[in-house]
């Protein structure tokens, strides 16, 4: 399982706490310094179940300062891809990768049903 996080990112050190104290495994990975790559984030949504929007970090001032929300519409899900995959400080995080599962953001209820 890969948990993708910004260590400096409150709700993700909340979700590694949670992924450590349910003593499950993963390969962490730092969301900026490696971005995912166009063609992960494209099987990623292709092989979950969530919408692209999703992957966005709607409340990151990168998103605001870019005003994607009027942009996102008009893109072609490519171009979204493509643009997620500039900088990682687009992708909504934490990000979990697990075989066709893929969870975007810490929602505890979420995680235990899902990972649990």
């Amino acid at each position: 399982m890969l948990f993708l996080y910004y260590p400096k990112c409150s709700t993700c050190q909340k979700a590694k706490k949670w992924l450590d104290a349910n003593h499950i495994s993963y390969e962490e990975r730092h969301i900026v310094e490696e971005n995912p790559t166009y063609e992960e984030l494209k099987q990623w949504y292709e092989n979950g179940d969530l919408p692209l929007k999703k992957f966005f970090n709607t409340s990151g001032m990168l998103y605001k300062e870019q005003k994607l929300k009027d942009q996102l519409p008009d893109m072609s899900e490519e171009e979204q891809l493509r643009l997620l995959a500039t900088n990682g400080m687009l992708v909504k995080r934490p990000l979990i990768v697990k075989e066709n599962l893929v969870l975007t953001g810490f929602k505890e209820k979420e995680w235990t049903e899902k990972l649990l």
